[in-house]
């Protein structure tokens, strides 16, 4: 007999527990809302005062959650969460509690803020913010009494992200700087390995106009003693990382010259690589990823945790699972077919290259239609002009940012890059969205299907939102 047999009240119970739960939960993704606007109110994340006193105070105030944990610490211009993300569920698959720290995030504050692969709930989130705020208002009477801003939302987020960490607690967190590195607030942390994926031009306005400058701001998270996991890199950029090496005595490992990749070879959902470390070679390793930038994130990552646990080979077992199992939100993600829509968060020229080189190797597709936002502090033309040779229209627009660039003003560049036969505008980004699928099922002659050697072969719609 079942349980609901033998308890004709059961039933009824677990169906208002149920509806409890839900509207807990409604309530709590209301209230998550409203203090979202709350703190991003605030002196947004491209807006701040380049020092790590401010932050400082409010750690030592919270007790230093910082050095509960154990830290790998990524910084670079592009590829720093698909890195942090592949790291973190490789070190989950040796056994360990993981923190992960990420942003920007794509739809709720949460993602920003992982804990043993799940991101906060709504209600666990309101709760850390409860019991971090009344520090941040000290720090702001301190601030404001000095004359300067309070805290800003940045500063108040990563607050909030070890303060979840330390009250786990977290074996180790894998934590992505928010912009730079030597101020950035997270730079809190002493991190036994630091990871340096590849430096671009980027944020100009606050890390400087050279790639020499904005190397040496990010070379600040590299601390006394450890290991330095870097991207290949730029000569220049090369040079500042093995001077801050050098000065504060870190193991520098280069890609190229201590870790590699030996080959890789594009797969039906993403790639199969072969990785060479200074510990082991891991062969066959699939990786539900594409693009060749994502095979080099993915060498970073497992370099990287490879140093942080004492630098022995890992059990190839281990590292097959792990790999098998990422995911990276937002990073040429397929998130509709019929046609296919593709999601990327390109932001800047060099990640707009990265995409259009993986696009041509993974998909085939005959008639692609970018959808396309841009900051209006970005750079816009070389990002454009960087996905030109790939998308056969384009429709400018604006995303849910105040930092947004106007379509209008976005459209009169596009235009210079792309022709007026190819470009479309609209204000909104669901309009676009319509604009794109409407453009791209009207020339779809070749319907849904998988092609030769993994290759997604279907018309299809590519969201840049920047």
């Amino acid at each position: 007999m079942s349980a609901a047999r033998k308890d004709p009240g059961a039933a009824r119970r677990q169906s208002a527990k149920d509806a409890r739960a839900a509207a807990e939960d409604a309530a709590a993704q209301a209230d998550l809302e409203r203090v979202y606007q709350h703190i991003v109110s605030r002196a947004p994340e491209h807006d701040f005062d380049p020092t790590i006193d401010r932050v400082r105070r409010l750690f030592e105030l919270l007790g230093d959650p910082q050095h509960a944990f154990r830290t790998i610490h990524l910084t670079g211009t592009n590829g720093k969460t698909s890195t942090a993300r592949v790291a973190e569920r490789l070190v989950r698959e040796h056994g360990l509690r993981t923190g992960l720290f990420t942003s920007p995030h794509l739809t709720s504050v949460t993602e920003r803020i992982v804990v043993d692969g799940a991101p906060l709930s709504a209600r666990r989130f309101l709760e850390l913010c409860a019991d971090v705020y009344p520090y941040v208002q000290v720090v702001d009477a301190e601030l404001a009494e000095t004359g300067q801003s309070q805290l800003s939302f940045f500063e108040v987020l990563t607050g909030v992200a070890f303060a979840a960490f330390a009250d786990t607690p977290v074996d180790v967190a894998i934590v992505e700087v928010g912009m730079g590195g030597e101020w950035d607030s997270t730079n809190v942390v002493d991190a036994e390995v630091a990871v340096v994926t590849p430096v671009a031009l980027d944020h100009e306005r606050w890390l400087g106009s050279t790639l020499e400058e904005i190397a040496t701001v990010k070379s600040g998270i590299v601390k006394e003693g450890a290991t330095v996991v870097s991207a290949a890199q730029r000569p220049e950029v090369e040079e500042v990382l093995r001077a801050r090496a050098e000065r504060v005595g870190a193991r520098l490992l280069r890609e190229g010259v201590d870790l590699d990749v030996a080959a890789r070879q594009v797969a039906v959902g993403g790639q199969l690589l072969d990785l060479r470390t200074p510990a082991a070679l891991y062969t066959e390793v699939f990786l539900p990823l594409h693009g060749e930038h994502q095979a080099h994130n993915a060498l970073l990552a497992l370099g990287a945790v490879e140093a942080f646990l004492g630098g022995r080979a890992l059990d190839g077992t281990l590292v097959e699972a792990a790999f098998a199992d990422v995911t990276s939100p937002g990073r040429l993600e397929v998130v509709r077919s019929s046609p296919t829509v593709l999601v990327d968060a390109a932001h800047n020229a060099a990640g707009a290259e990265a995409l259009a080189t993986a696009l041509g190797e993974a998909f085939d597709l005959r008639h692609l239609v970018g959808v396309v936002a841009i900051m209006a502090d970005k750079d816009a033309e070389p990002l454009l002009a960087a996905l030109e040779p790939v998308l056969a229209e384009i429709v400018v627009t604006r995303n849910s940012s105040e930092r947004s660039a106007d379509p209008t003003e976005l459209a009169e560049l596009a235009a210079d890059v792309f022709g007026e036969d190819r470009l479309h505008s609209t204000e909104r980004l669901d309009e676009a969205l319509q604009v794109a699928v409407d453009l791209v099922e009207r020339d779809d002659a070749v319907g849904v299907g998988t092609g030769t050697g993994g290759r997604l072969t279907r018309a299809g719609v590519a969201v840049a939102d920047a």
